[in-house]
This record gives C-alpha cells, sequence and structure tokens, in this order.
C-alpha cells in the first residue's frame, strides 16, 4: 500500500511546468536536457528548430511588456498549497444542486480548479477591477499565498494590511492591473473546452492592454469581438469632456472552431415577415424572382414562366429569372411562388419562411434595450436584497445575452469575479426560461467591507442586519439564495437546479514536514499524523476530488462498514475510508465490506480505495487490509 504524501502528484494541484516540459519534450526531444538546477530547455535548439539563428531573448519584439511580467507568467506556474474546505450549512440544497459559490482569492482557486475542471467550461464571463484607482487589486504574493490570503480577509492576524494596493495616489499604474490579471487568465484558459469562450467587461482605461494581453494569451487568430455595450441612458452635462456612454465586452475563444448561437427570429427582430394569404406554414417573406443579370447573361435562367392563376404568359426581358426551370415548377407545386394579393402578377415572389429562417447574427453593438443598462442592475439588486447595497452591478440581461450567444444548454459557465452573483442568477433565469441545465461557478473574494468607508457602509450594514460577517462574498449568498425563491415563486413549473454548494478556500488538510531544528522531537511526533488534526472527514474528502481531478459535484454516498464510515465517490469510482483507527480486529471485516459494497456497485472504471495511513495499528495490519483488497481485484489501494 502506497503512501500519498503532500508533495505526491495526486495530492497537489497541477504542475503545469511540467506538463508543459513535457509536451516540448514529446515534440522535441532534443530542447530538454538536465542543467545544475533540474531540467531546462535549450533555447539555442529551439530556435535552431524554428529556423531562427539570429535573434535573441534581449532584442526587441513586437508584444506587451510591462515590470514584473515574468514573475505574473511564474505566478500562474507556482503550485498552490490549499484545498477547498465544504460549507453545507451555507449552502442552498447541498445534496442536490451542481452549482458552486466558492469564496477565496481567485488565483489559488483557479489553480486548485486545474484538474477537476480542465477542458470542461464553455463559458467564462468575469467583470475585474477597471483600475480606477479606487477598486480592488489583489496583492498577489510569490511564496505562502495562503497565508497571504488569510490575512488580506481577516482570517488571521495580518497587521493591519489594506486591501486596496493600486490607490489613486499610486497613479493607477498600469503594471499592478496587468500583474494581477496576467497569471489569472493563463490559468482560465486552461479550464475553456476547445469551442469554449471568455467574455471580459472592461471600460476605455485598460481596454487596449487588455486586448493585447488576450492576444498573447488566447491568440490573437481567436479574437471575436469588442462589443460595446450601452450602460446609461443619458450623457451626463457634469462633465467638460466626453461622457462615456459604454463599456466593453472583449470576447476571445479557446480555438478558431468556436461557432456563435444565433438568436431565433422573431416579428420585433424583423417586421419584413407577414402573413397575407394565410399559408398554415406561417409568417414569410417575399424574395425577388428577377436576377440581376440579363437573360443574354443567363441564357439558361431565360424561359417563359405561366401565371397559373391567369394563364398569362411571361416571358424575361430586362432580367433573367433568379431560380431555373426545375426549381420553379418545384416551388410552384409546393405553394412557394406568391403571385400578388389578388393573384394575378405577372412575375411571382418567393416565399421565405419564418420558420426556416436562418439565425440572427449577433452585432458588436449592444443597446440598453437589447442588454439592459447599469439602472436595471442597480434596481434588480435592490428588488432582491430590499437595499440599494451596491452601485451599478451588471444586469441580468447583459448576462443573458451573453449567455444565449455563446453557452449550450448544458454549460459549464464560470465567473471568478463573481461580485453580487449576477451571473448565478442569469444561469438560473436562462435555465428557467429555456428548460436548460446550465452550471455554474462563482468565485468571490470575501473582501472585508468597511463600514467607515461611504461606498461600503450600506453593504456592511446589510451583512450586519443579516447576521452574517461583513464580506462582499456573504452578499453574493445572499442574492443567489433571494434569486432563487424568485424563480421558484415566478417558474413554479421548472424543476431545475437553483441551489448552490460553498467551498471555502483554506490551507492544505495535508500537512507538509516543516522540521523544527530547536524542537525536533515535537516536530517527529506531529509528523506521524500528516493529516490537521481541526478538520473533519468532509474536508478530507473533497481535498482527495480536487486532487484526484473529481468534480466537486460528483455524487457520493456513505455506509456503515464494520463500525466505520465508508465514502463512495462517482458510483465506486472512489471508495475512501478516514477512521482513525484500525486494529487488526477490524482489518478483515472492513475489507469484506469494502468488498462486498465494490461487487454492488459495480462500477464501471477501475476503483481507487484510500485510507488514513495513520489509522493502522502497526505495518501489519496495514499489508494485510491491502492483500485481502488486492485478492479480490482492488489493487489500487492508497494511503493518506
Amino acid at each position: 500500500m502506497e503512501k500519498l504524501t503532500a508533495n505526491d502528484p495526486e495530492t497537489r494541484s497541477v504542475d503545469l511546468i511540467t506538463e508543459n516540459i513535457a509536451q516540448l519534450k514529446s515534440l522535441f526531444p532534443e530542447l530538454v536536457t538536465e542543467g545544475p538546477n533540474g531540467t531546462s530547455v535549450n533555447v539555442d535548439v529551439l530556435k535552431a528548430l524554428l529556423g531562427d539563428h539570429t535573434v535573441t531573448d534581449c532584442q526587441e519584439k513586437y508584444g506587451l511588456n510591462w515590470h514584473g511580467k515574468r514573475r505574473a507568467r511564474q505566478l500562474a506556474l507556482t503550485l498552490s498549497t490549499g484545498t477547498l474546505r465544504p460549507c453545507p450549512a451555507d449552502s442552498l440544497d447541498w445534496e442536490t444542486t451542481q452549482n458552486l459559490m466558492i469564496e477565496g482569492d481567485n488565483l489559488e482557486v483557479l489553480k486548485l480548479l486545474q484538474k477537476s475542471y480542465a477542458g470542461k467550461v464553455k463559458l467564462i464571463y468575469i467583470d475585474p477591477p477597471y483600475n480606477t484607482g479606487n477598486d480592488f487589486i489583489y496583492p498577489d504574493v510569490f511564496k505562502d499565498s495562503i497565508k497571504n490570503y488569510l490575512e488580506l480577509t481577516g482570517q488571521v492576524d495580518g497587521g493591519g494590511r489594506k486591501l486596496s494596493s493600486n490607490t489613486e495616489a499610486s497613479g493607477r499604474f498600469h503594471t499592478d492591473w496587468l500583474n494581477m490579471m496576467y497569471p489569472r487568465l493563463k490559468l482560465a484558459r486552461n479550464l475553456l473546452r476547445d469551442a469554449g469562450v471568455i467574455f471580459i467587461s472592461i471600460d476605455d482605461r485598460e481596454m487596449g492592454n487588455l486586448q493585447a494581453m488576450l492576444s498573447e494569451i488566447f491568440g490573437e487568430e481567436n479574437f471575436q469581438a469588442n462589443i460595446s455595450w450601452q450602460k446609461r441612458y443619458t450623457r451626463s452635462n457634469n462633465t467638460t469632456d466626453f461622457t462615456t456612454v459604454v463599456e466593453h465586452l472583449m470576447v476571445y475563444s479557446r480555438h478558431q472552431d468556436f461557432t456563435v448561437n444565433l438568436l431565433p427570429r422573431t416579428l420585433e427582430a424583423d417586421a419584413r415577415y407577414s402573413n397575407p394569404d394565410a399559408d398554415p406554414r406561417g409568417l414569410w417573406k417575399g424574395a425577388s424572382f428577377l436576377n440581376p443579370a440579363t437573360p443574354q447573361q443567363r441564357p439558361n435562367l431565360s424561359y417563359p414562366i405561366t401565371n397559373p392563376n391567369t394563364g398569362h404568359v411571361t416571358r424575361p426581358s430586362t432580367n433573367a429569372w433568379r431560380r431555373s426551370r426545375e426549381v420553379f415548377e418545384r416551388l410552384q407545386d409546393d405553394g412557394r411562388l406568391y403571385w400578388g394579393i389578388d393573384g394575378t402578377q405577372p412575375v411571382p415572389s418567393v416565399k421565405m419562411f419564418l420558420s426556416a429562417a436562418r439565425g440572427i447574427t449577433p452585432i458588436n453593438l449592444w443597446e440598453q434595450r437589447y442588454a439592459g443598462n447599469t439602472d436595471d442592475g442597480t434596481r434588480e439588486l435592490k428588488e432582491l436584497l430590499g437595499e440599494k447595497v451596491f452601485d451599478n452591478p451588471k444586469p441580468v440581461q447583459l448576462l443573458r445575452r451573453i449567455l444565449e450567444h455563446s453557452s449550450d444548454s448544458d454549460a459549464v459557465v464560470l465567473d471568478f469575479f463573481a461580485g453580487s452573483g449576477t451571473m448565478g442568477q442569469a444561469v438560473m433565469a436562462q435555465n428557467a426560461e429555456d428548460n436548460g441545465m446550465r452550471r455554474y461557478v462563482l468565485v468571490q473574494l470575501p473582501e472585508l467591507l468597511d463600514a467607515d468607508n461611504k461606498d461600503q457602509r450600506v453593504a456592511a450594514e446589510y451583512c450586519s442586519k443579516i447576521g452574517k460577517p461583513q464580506t462582499i462574498a456573504e452578499v453574493t449568498k445572499m442574492r443567489l439564495r433571494r434569486a432563487a425563491e424568485k424563480i421558484r415563486s415566478e417558474a413554479p413549473m421548472f424543476a431545475g437546479d437553483v441551489g448552490f454548494r460553498v467551498f471555502r478556500l483554506a490551507s492544505s488538510n495535508i500537512r507538509a514536514w516543516v522540521p523544527d531544528r530547536e524542537n525536533l522531537e515535537q516536530a517527529l511526533t506531529e509528523a506521524v499524523e500528516h493529516l490537521r488534526h481541526d478538520r473533519g472527514e468532509d474536508d478530507v474528502l473533497y481535498e482527495l476530488l480536487l486532487r484526484l481531478g473529481l468534480d466537486l459535484c460528483v455524487p457520493i454516498e456513505s455506509k456503515t462498514v464494520a463500525g466505520k464510515n465508508v465514502y463512495s465517490v462517482g458510483g465506486g469510482v472512489l471508495l475512501v475510508c478516514l477512521a482513525s483507527q484500525l486494529t487488526h480486529a477490524d482489518v478483515e471485516p472492513l475489507a469484506q465490506g469494502i468488498i462486498a459494497w465494490h461487487t454492488a456497485l459495480a462500477p464501471a472504471g477501475d476503483t481507487t480505495v484510500i485510507l488514513r495511513d495513520s489509522a493502522f495499528s502497526d505495518d501489519v495490519a496495514k499489508t494485510n487490509l491491502a492483500a485481502i483488497l488486492q485478492q479480490h481485484g482492488l489493487g489500487n489501494v492508497r494511503s493518506l
């Protein structure tokens, strides 16, 4: 039985550096060598393979560069030392929901989601800080990132460090904002499906920098659109310069095989459709039967046609016909030629039915009547919560337009700057309308609200009123609950998912070995049990799901086997027993119980069995249990 430790790949987030090197090595084995500091890539060989014998790294090259870019890239590659702890008490419909609301620094959360959600997300939407000088900029650190997060969110004493790290006094440095966004976008791209797409809300201030950064990360060829969204009704005459009435949605796809969803045609979208002859096939519009070409230019389309109502024969004179004789006769037999309201028109129109029309192509200008405005967003949130908690959140209608154009009915949708949770409400509302099964994953930093700050005072007081900690994440959760109630009351026949599971970022349940030279004996004693004493079985179980690449909403069953709790994950793909004590007497009945349950579950694939390493009374008990399981086909037995 092999023991899982904090240094094993199964118990850590995805090592992107190792994966990148492996891909390079598979394509060009000669690139990868062993250097004095471990594996290295021979850049000179790479240049030679690309036919470049002159360019060096220090020469100028086209692209967006800024101070700290190399470190920002490294931040995306460093491993996370955290986990996500389940919070059923904060959740809604924990047992049945497929939606996630995660509290934590989105950089760490994105790292932790790499194994479980890589290549599964259809749509990402984010509304990041716009770098106005007053909004929050995540002050990432290269080491001890979980400790840094706990300090920033007031969970441990951080020496009074402030959250806003890019104030007006700092000149709104572009570098701070770029260093914050770059690693998050690098990690987000990995989560998208091949046909996936990302929408990012942004204003004029950082739009150019964002597009350059996205072109580097996603590829310039995957740029889809820069959508201008009309966010307000009127101009403001309080300024002496231009009034900004639009924001932007920058749209990039993962690959070029992304296709946008077309909207169905309606009378509102195209008033040219009607039904003057009461055709049972529905609304139609007429298409000309005349060809721009002359009969001399298109002799094959020059033939006499006969009006079946009058018998009148018409021959082409200045224009040929648009359709061949065979097509004309087929259209006539099918009743798709319209000869006028009285049936005497000499040249017919061709009926183009609304039901068969191609959908409407989206444009890159979204007016407020199409996608809502910030006043709508403010009103919607106030209606749900009873107070104007935040100014100008995005309207639900805007995000529903994004969902309509870019998501499947069963898509996974990610928003890792969730704010008040508008995307969660939009997903539920869209599902209720088209009976979809979209799932959302929201990530929001539990940023502390300051009651002394006039922009945060109402939100802080609201959290106190509902008996919750004064954080933005609490507002997010409350909005999701109220939105679920609203949808259930307005669409009582909708039986879809309006719940959500809450997880909270924390340090790993698995303690890494940190020698204390001044108290080595105590450090060795504590290292015998490398699972944290202040965590429960659920905490460890869900960390295993993350580390093994399983969905956080995968079905989990539990039953008592030989007096011990045993968990079945994913219909028996993973069987886990985290009992704290396993004696010689426990081994046989526990092993036989696990075998019997595995047989009853009959999982389609191989099963992994994981047990708590420190629970065994000695190595003999551990060896015996593993041997019994292996004799009955459960060969992949690990200890934690």
